[in-house]
């Protein structure tokens, strides 16, 4: 998965895969090649936050 560079469409990206494709945050990263603390250091930045609970960011 070629990461987005503008922090909404990351989000919108992320927040997809999490909802079609994977349980967890930790499988996305795993799967798609994905740096997990710079996607959230990324995605933080913007004021967007992980809920492990519901698996999104908000």
């Amino acid at each position: 998965m070629t990461l987005p560079k503008d922090p909404f469409m990351l989000y919108s990206a992320v927040n997809m895969k999490l909802r079609d494709e994977y349980d967890s945050l930790v499988e996305l990263c795993k799967s798609e090649g994905i740096d997990m603390d710079e996607l959230l250091n990324k995605l933080e930045k913007a004021g967007f936050e992980y809920n492990r609970d519901s698996n999104q960011f908000r």
